[in-house]
């Protein structure tokens, strides 16, 4: 990458050539991404995409009910809006941050524009495309079939990777709602796995105290997940 503009944090566009990714610095735009931040609701045209740098942003299915429930996450390793490269523009899922930081912007329309060119991004984002839909499958599997014991560890540990940090900043009622679950369920299970000592928890922030044990709690999922990611994009997350 060249002096003038620093290698991404986004894992995404750090992987692009760097003839390629200087070609796309022009329509990039660095903005922060607030708690609980809308990027779309279902129905919405998709007007930008966003390649998060250390900001978590999850696709959430709702309910007539009002229920919702997370059936994917997107961090470092990826983009929001990726339907919008592929001909559609219309959101499916709501699309809301979960982990405030920051993200680089562009257009979607520009983002199209660039996928039908070809070249190493229209391959990157296939292969994207491939392992979201690798981490969806699993996902549903996983929350029919497995404890939430297993699943919250799961959980925390592919949003660790993707902050590159220990300390998550969450409450047990979002917990609930990205897993699906009873609030009280959550708090049950943080509460053994604190005790644990594998975690800690202040109000508003989960600590990782013991990452090798977390992972051992954790379903079988985390690794497929990231076994994939790594293998078709050779992510470093974990």
């Amino acid at each position: 990458m060249s002096e003038a503009s620093p290698k991404p944090v986004n894992q995404l566009l750090a992987a692009l050539p760097d003839a390629e990714y200087q070609g796309l610095v022009p329509n990039l735009e660095h903005v922060p991404l607030s708690f609980k931040q809308v990027l779309y609701e279902v129905g919405e045209p998709i007007k930008y995409v966003y390649f998060p740098d250390r900001a978590i942003v999850s696709s959430l299915t709702t309910m007539a009910d009002g229920s919702m429930v997370e059936v994917a996450l997107v961090g470092n390793d990826g983009v929001v809006g990726l339907p919008a490269a592929l001909g559609d523009n219309i959101a499916t899922t709501i699309a809301m941050v979960q982990v405030p930081d920051s993200a680089m912007r562009m257009k979607a329309s520009v983002l199209k524009t660039e996928f039908q060119r070809g070249g190493s991004l229209q391959s990157l984002l296939l292969r994207y495309m491939q392992a979201l839909h690798a981490f969806v499958s699993q996902n549903a599997a996983c929350n029919r079939l497995h404890s939430l014991e297993g699943r919250l560890a799961r959980w925390l540990l592919l949003v660790c990777d993707r902050v590159e940090s220990k300390e998550l900043p969450m409450t047990h009622e979002f917990m609930s709602q990205m897993l699906g679950v009873r609030r009280a369920g959550v708090t049950e299970v943080a509460n053994a796995l604190q005790q644990a000592e594998l975690i800690r928890y202040t109000r508003g922030k989960v600590t990782i105290l013991n990452r090798e044990e977390l992972e051992a709690v954790s379903c079988e999922c985390y690794q497929i997940i990231q076994g994939e990611y790594a293998r078709l994009l050779g992510t470093k997350n974990g």
